[in-house]
């Protein structure tokens, strides 16, 4: 068993999404870490890699519910499982899309990125 739960380890993405927002707020920083086009191609770059890996856990999570749905050990509070079930199901496979598109945009913008340099 590891140390992160997947609960634990997605949290810990939202946390460095929240940071990295945090750390990319004004492109007049003047931090030395976050002034040059090289710094957004690798910020892009990393976030395309994120968006590509994003919907095999969104996949993961799917596979969870649906063992857990055919073994027999869901209940719903409202008395809705199935509702519940398609609702949970109809978002997975949209955000599964989402993430999809996400990272071909991703990848689009770090390709523009790539030949552009920094001009004293």
């Amino acid at each position: 068993m590891t140390d992160k739960t997947p609960a634990k380890l997605a949290d810990d993405a939202y946390e460095a999404l929240r940071a990295l927002n945090h750390a990319t707020l004004a492109p007049t920083r003047g931090d030395e870490d976050w002034e040059f086009p090289g710094d957004a191609y690798s910020v892009v770059g990393n976030l395309s890699q994120a968006a590509m890996v994003l919907p095999q856990a969104l996949e993961q999570t799917e596979a969870l519910v649906k063992h857990l749905e055919a073994s027999g050990n869901l209940r719903s509070d409202r008395n809705t499982l199935d509702t519940d079930l398609a609702a949970t199901y109809d978002g997975l496979a949209e955000a599964k899309a989402a993430a999809q598109t996400l990272f071909e945009a991703l990848n689009r913008a770090h390709s523009g990125l790539s030949p552009i340099a920094y001009k004293d």
